[in-house]
This record gives C-alpha cells, sequence and structure tokens, in this order.
C-alpha cells in the first residue's frame, strides 16, 4: 500500500509539473498603452480586452496584460514605450498616435498593433494600408471629411468659417486641416486655425476664435478631447455651435458628432490581436479602417449654442443626449 501511495504521489506531481508547464507555454503577453485617457482611447482599450477575452485570451487566467498611459506627454510615451519593448510580450497595442509613434520607434522586431490612429501611412507607422511586411499593423479611425462637411451645413446652414482647435505637434490632425483647407472651399467656406500644442492650451485657443468663426469642428486630435469641457464653456458662453467627430464629445457638450463607435474599433483592433498571437506575422496581415458611423446629437447643447436642430436630423441619430 506504502509504494504504491508512492507512486500514486509521484504520478499526481508529474501530472501538476506538466499542466503547469503546459499553462505557461500557452500564456500570453499583451502590453497596452495611450497617450493619454479620455473615453473614445479608454473604449479602445476596453474593447481590445474584450476581443481577447473572447478568444479565450483572460487576463484573469492565462493572458499577462500591461496598460499604462502616458498622461498626454510624448516623452513618457517614449519610456512607456522602452519599457514595454524590453518586456519582451507577444504584442504591444499602441493606442492614438503619438503613443504608436512611440513604440514603432522602439522596436523593429515586438509586433505592434495601433489603434485610433487617423493616418497611419503620414504618422510613417506603416509605408501604405495593404501588409506592410514589417512588425506593424494595425486599425485606423479616418473618417471621410465629406460626410463630416455635410454634417456641419446641416447643423448651421449658413456657416461660412468653421474653426478647428488643434495640437500642431499631432500628425492625425495636421492631416486633417490640410483635407479641411482644401475641401472646405468647395462648399462656400473656410478654415481659422486655432493651435493648441498642449491640454492646457485649449480654452485659449478656443477663445481666440470668438468673432472669427461660425462653428468649431474638432477631430479627434487627443489634447482637444481631454479638455472637451474647456471647449464647451467657450462655446455655451459664446454661443458658438461645436461639432465633433467623437460620439463622446456629444455627452460632454457637443452639438452633434458622426463618428466610430469605439469600443468596436477596439473589438476589431482585438481579434488582428489575436491573429498574431495565434502565430500570423503582423507584417502580413493589412491594416484596416471603421466603416461603421453613428451620428449623436445633443439638442440640450445646440440649445445653449444658439442653434435648432432639423427635427429629420434628431430622428435620424444613432442616439439622442438628453
Amino acid at each position: 500500500m506504502l509504494i504504491g501511495k508512492k507512486h500514486f504521489l509521484t504520478v499526481g506531481a508529474l501530472a501538476l509539473a506538466m499542466a503547469a508547464g503546459s499553462a505557461m507555454a500557452q500564456q500570453k503577453s499583451v502590453a497596452v498603452t495611450a497617450i493619454v485617457e479620455h473615453p473614445a482611447l479608454d473604449s479602445v482599450r476596453d474593447g481590445v480586452k474584450e476581443a481577447l477575452k473572447q478568444a479565450g485570451y483572460d487576463a484573469n487566467k492565462n493572458l499577462k496584460w500591461q496598460y499604462q498611459s502616458a498622461q498626454g506627454n510624448t516623452g513618457t510615451a517614449a519610456q512607456i514605450a522602452r519599457k514595454f519593448v524590453g518586456d519582451k510580450p507577444d504584442a504591444i497595442v499602441a493606442i492614438a498616435t503619438p503613443s504608436a509613434q512611440a513604440v514603432v520607434a522602439a522596436t523593429k522586431d515586438v509586433p505592434v498593433v495601433y489603434s485610433a490612429v487617423t493616418d497611419p501611412v503620414a504618422a510613417q507607422l506603416v509605408p501604405s494600408m495593404g501588409a506592410s511586411g514589417t512588425n506593424v499593423t494595425g486599425v485606423s479611425d479616418l473618417l471621410a471629411l465629406d460626410k463630416q462637411i455635410e454634417l456641419i451645413k446641416k447643423v448651421v446652414p449658413d456657416a461660412k468659417r468653421v474653426g478647428m482647435v488643434y495640437n500642431p505637434g499631432e500628425a492625425n490632425s495636421v492631416v486633417v486641416v490640410k483635407q479641411l483647407q482644401e475641401l472646405l472651399p468647395k462648399s462656400g467656406m473656410t478654415l481659422v486655425e486655432a493651435a493648441a500644442p498642449r491640454t492646457v492650451d485649449v480654452a485659449s485657443a478656443a477663445r481666440s476664435l470668438i468673432g472669427k468663426v461660425d462653428v468649431i469642428y474638432t477631430n479627434t486630435d487627443n489634447n482637444v478631447v481631454s479638455a472637451y469641457e474647456a471647449l464647451v464653456k467657450v462655446g455655451n458662453d459664446a454661443k458658438i455651435p461645436l461639432i465633433a467627430s467623437d460620439t463622446d464629445s456629444v455627452k460632454r457638450g457637443a452639438i452633434a458628432a458622426l463618428g466610430i463607435n469605439y469600443r468596436d474599433l477596439g473589438v476589431q483592433t482585438g481579434k488582428i490581436v489575436v491573429r498574431i498571437l495565434k502565430g500570423e506575422k503582423p507584417g502580413a496581415i493589412p491594416s484596416e479602417t471603421s466603416t461603421k458611423l453613428e451620428l449623436y446629437v445633443n439638442p440640450g447643447a445646440a440649445a445653449k449654442q444658439g442653434v435648432t436642430l432639423p427635427e429629420a436630423l434628431v430622428k435620424s441619430a444613432a442616439q439622442v443626449i438628453k
């Protein structure tokens, strides 16, 4: 009986060791970084985590999950990038252009999946939207600006001067500014720019537009979105309508936005990460975009900013903020 018991214990210990070894072999590591925390980027992060869990990669079981925000500081973004590269995860997810640029600059080997980057080619993350042949792929949140201009005209039909507060150091925003400079004159409008290199500059940049613009349009500029309440105060006080491209900004006081559901964008990004965890090379996966747009409107914000939303526009919205 004693010999049998010893044999049983040995077999049991061996089985446990094999199971532990198998679990270690199956465990994957994903590091996620974002340039700043605000509702849209947080939704991307949560969507990535959701997609991983749906595919069987659970942070409480077989997935090492790391997340760090650079709190709006590009120097911090570079530090986080270097740390994550040193950790040698199976994939790094970089949310928003500055973080993606920092990570791509830090490694040519660790798989990188960018997300919420408007123009990854202009940001020099990938050579084209096709398979890059490098260690980088991802999902762009590029919006068709002609549809944004249509929305501006629906909300403020007589608008001639469109203001835009943006960070000239963010590649995404520079691309949008250049495109609007070309597109707006075709619709009888001009662009009036106001630079906000830091989050604390957003309010003063917005105030500089008072008396110079008929409407303010905001893209997904991270400085602006992070300080959107400051922009809303200026819009409300000066009766300047605010139109956004980030739907979460409508909940915070913009009149309307035709934009991407960033949770869905995160899930889309997470599915690419899953493909990499299962063995695909990032360089063989073409970059993707999201074509699913949602209209959010806020009639209360419209009243505060001096306009009345057309009934047809309100009825066509995916969500009406009360």
